[in-house]
């Protein structure tokens, strides 16, 4: 019988710029009762690591060199994430380009995105694949001093039914123009550091299956949202699940 899944689909680790290593973000999550999660690291464009270079700073990223063995890293621990918390961890990855200014998660996808990539090729790998793309924080992020999705948000008529979903929710901000565009949405905490956990978050109604939440996503019937607070009980996020879908 399908029950309210809690899922957060927008992960970092110490592996691109989040504070927390993968398998101390796995026993986080696993340890509050999360029912599925979606590492995903970010992929940085080389004009933008230049420009960080340049300045003298270094931000680790992922790379055609390392991506091998970021899929390897995510392999282990999603086998350790089912065995010992009975939490699906799906392989992911944040196309991120910080010179045209977008940022597409893309979850289940076995190879390498080249983030100066055009939206649309983007997106056709990752259909291609059989992945889930996600528009990630379309709307100008409070605690950013760049809009670096502007080119998705600017652009949202457009690219609307391309994506998969498009971030309704993300750390602490609500993007209304995802709600008036009746767009397919997910929220997630885009959790970098501790501060983040205490955020935005999925509920689906569905089997507790990698492909079934996939479609999940794809299909947008049963999904809600929530502001997940450490503590909450299940039954509270369930009678909230149903408040908004009215099942």
């Amino acid at each position: 019988m399908d029950r309210w899944l809690l899922c957060d689909f927008h992960i970092h680790t110490n592996m691109s710029d989040g504070n927390l290593s993968l398998r101390e973000v796995v026993d986080l999550y696993g340890q509050h009762g999360f029912d599925v999660i979606a590492i995903t690291d970010h992929i940085f464009d080389r004009e933008y690591l230049k420009r960080l270079k340049e300045r003298g700073t270094k931000v680790p990223s992922l790379d055609e060199s390392n991506f091998r063995e970021y899929l390897r890293m995510l392999a282990k621990e999603r086998d350790r994430a089912w065995r010992e918390y009975n939490m699906l961890l799906i392989p992911g990855f944040e196309v991120t380009n910080n010179t045209d200014y977008y940022h597409i998660v893309a979850l289940d996808v076995p190879q390498y995105i080249d983030p100066s990539l055009e939206v649309v090729e983007i997106l056709e790998i990752i259909r291609e694949c059989g992945g889930v793309s996600i528009a990630a924080h379309p709307g100008k992020k409070n605690s950013d001093r760049e809009h670096l999705s502007k080119h998705l948000y600017e652009n949202m008529d457009f690219y609307g039914e391309a994506f998969d979903a498009w971030e309704i929710g993300n750390q602490f901000d609500l993007y209304n123009e995802v709600i008036e565009k009746r767009l397919r949405f997910v929220a997630s905490s885009d959790f970098h550091h501790m501060k983040h956990f205490s955020s935005w978050r999925t509920l689906i109604k569905v089997e507790k299956d990698p492909e079934a939440v996939k479609e999940a996503i794809k299909r947008n019937e049963e999904v809600a949202i929530l502001f997940f607070k450490p503590g909450m009980r299940a039954d509270m996020i369930e009678e909230m699940a149903k408040a908004q879908v009215g099942a």
